[in-house]
């Protein structure tokens, strides 16, 4: 590594610090949409990667507003820092980067962003897989969910992430917490207070 990439990639480290990462991930269907929602409405948190094209509504609920990473998203899961904030347009305060994907890379995130948190929704495989298809399904404008194919590659990707989040909740032996609007919600959080 060149004296130069060293710095640069010292420079993006001590940014990081300075500002506030969440890997938040929950499977479609999970409501993790609503929940982070709900955790973007305090002053803290950056919410300038909403705009018109990201959001999808569906009945009474909010539904999609945020920028999404991931297979076929408009962001990838490159864990590139500049890719990470690509879709704010301020770069400060607490940055909420949401992927279903995210399950597939605990171990480097933790390596790449050792302050970052990340931030579990956990919902049982048949109710999300359920509210997802009475969210709209493969209607739904935003995110792109084609990469899971058809209803049965969703279920299998739906218990596969699910089975990810409980095992990584499970080895750092994460507490769970029931959401305050859904019984079959739960949450959990690494980092910070979570060291293992």
């Amino acid at each position: 590594m060149t004296i130069m990439k060293m710095v640069t990639e010292n420079l993006r480290f001590q940014m990081v610090v300075n500002e506030k990462l969440i890997f938040f991930t929950g499977v479609p269907g999970s409501r993790w949409s609503g929940v982070a929602q709900r955790l973007k409405r305090e002053k803290e948190y950056n919410t300038t990667d909403r705009a018109p094209h990201r959001v999808y509504s569906h009945g009474e609920y909010g539904g999609h507003v945020d920028s999404y990473f991931g297979t076929g998203m408009e962001f990838d899961t490159n864990l590139n820092y500049d890719n990470l904030t690509a879709p704010f347009q301020d770069k400060t305060g607490t940055m909420l980067l949401m992927s279903h994907e995210w399950v597939y890379h605990f171990d480097e995130i933790i390596e790449r962003y050792p302050n970052a948190l990340i931030q579990l929704v956990y919902r049982p495989d048949e109710a999300s897989f359920d509210w997802w298809m009475q969210a709209g399904g493969f209607d739904i404008s935003y995110p792109n969910y084609d990469w899971y194919g058809d209803e049965n590659g969703m279920r299998k990707e739906i218990a596969q992430q699910n089975k990810l989040i409980l095992d990584f909740g499970q080895k750092h032996m994460l507490s769970w917490k029931q959401d305050v609007q859904h019984s079959d919600i739960f949450l959990a959080t690494y980092g910070e207070m979570n060291e293992s």
